[in-house]
């Protein structure tokens, strides 16, 4: 969800000041799902699920089309 009025409109979880960035960053720092509950409980398992599922389908996007072999 992005709102211009919080946090400088980059996308945060629903009904939190969270920004995916962040969350992402802390996934990529190694830290466990459970570690970023704890640290945040405005967040749920489904929060932190939604938000890798949404950069998987970001990345998708920006994957080239496959190259079929034989056509």
């Amino acid at each position: 969800m992005r709102d211009p009025l919080v946090c400088g409109g980059e996308p945060v979880i629903k009904g939190t000041r969270v920004t995916l960035r962040t969350l992402l960053a802390s996934l990529a720092e190694g830290d466990a799902i459970e570690e970023i509950l704890a640290d945040d409980p405005t967040l749920t398992a489904d929060d932190v699920r939604a938000v890798i599922a949404f950069a998987a389908d970001s990345v998708k996007e920006d994957l080239p089309a496959p190259k079929i072999v034989g056509l």
